[in-house]
């Protein structure tokens, strides 16, 4: 089972991108999102990897530049009627922490926003998922009438790399392209100097 690729980018195409990880190329299906946050072709990138058989197209890698991503991937497609590529769809619009906040508030027109997916498919998904984790465990949705008392958010490693940039005199669109950049490059889990030395690697391109 593939989990993670991480290799050269070497092409990207309207639905999926194809990565050489050590001679092998890796051609993976991503949401749009995805796709425009990764590296130019010819410089080494990460994607966390979901890998789905069917009768139809055979086995088929689906990735995501983050572990919630694809776990929230995972989630929606075990909902009845959705399928790979309504679940991207989902995920482009309504990234795992904004799709928790949606199904929360019970907001069917946002998730009715993500391309193919109609009223009643939104409103499955918004039934489906209440209580369900999408991604990191914060990203729960209560279930109507439950009043969950959330605990701050520890600071991530995305706010801190962005705000120390911002500090150094960035605009916030270039720092939040850097950063994004950089963790695509790095993964999730680097180091906070580690991401704030690439993204500023990236700014110097």
């Amino acid at each position: 089972m593939i989990g993670r690729l991480r290799g050269v980018l070497v092409e990207v195409g309207e639905t999926d991108c194809l990565i050489d990880c050590g001679g092998v190329g890796y051609v993976a299906s991503c949401g749009a999102r995805t796709l425009q946050r990764l590296p130019a072709p010819g410089e080494e990138t990460t994607l966390f990897v979901e890998h789905q058989w069917s009768a139809e197209q055979g086995p088929r890698l689906y990735g995501f530049p983050t572990r919630d991503e694809r776990r929230a991937f995972t989630t929606l497609i075990a909902i009845q009627g959705v399928g790979p590529k309504a679940a991207l769809s989902v995920l482009d619009v309504l990234p795992p922490g904004e799709l928790a906040a949606a199904v929360a508030r019970e907001d069917k027109a946002a998730v009715a926003r993500a391309n193919g997916v109609g009223p009643k498919l939104a409103l499955r998904i918004v039934t489906e998922l209440k209580g369900k984790p999408l991604g990191d465990p914060s990203f729960t949705p209560s279930a109507p009438g439950v009043h969950v008392e959330a605990l701050p958010p520890a600071p991530s490693v995305t706010g801190e790399a962005i705000a120390a940039l911002l500090g150094l005199g960035v605009a916030e669109v270039n720092a939040r392209r850097a950063v994004d950049q950089a963790l695509i490059r790095l993964g999730d889990e680097a180091a906070l100097s580690a991401v704030i030395r690439a993204a500023l690697q990236e700014l110097g391109r």
